[in-house]
């Protein structure tokens, strides 16, 4: 089932509101990272937060509002898992390929 327009714009939405609160919360910058990157962060944030929320039964009743609070909170919390494993893997690679191991 396709999703309607209402519906892609309710994500894109929501995907900007959580990567911007997570792009503030990381760079502690009131742009956060930028417009398109917030929003793509946003966008995997909210996909990957909802999963998680509604798997482990997270803030149910928050989902009483169209678009919910719940769903900002998943985007965000989402972005900043995201963010913790592009970080992670980062770190990673970069201490393997530290010259002399």
């Amino acid at each position: 089932m396709m999703p309607s327009l209402a519906q892609v714009i309710v994500w894109i939405i929501v995907g900007l509101i959580g990567g911007s609160l997570a792009g503030l919360i990381v760079t502690w910058k009131r742009r956060g990272f930028g417009l398109l990157q917030n929003l793509g962060m946003g966008l995997v944030g909210a996909f990957v937060g909802g999963l998680l929320f509604r798997l482990l039964g997270l803030l149910p009743g928050l989902d009483a509002v169209t678009i919910s609070l719940r769903d900002i909170v998943a985007a965000c919390t989402g972005t900043l898992l995201v963010l913790a494993v592009l970080w992670i893997g980062h770190w990673y690679r970069a201490g393997a390929a530290a010259p002399g191991e």
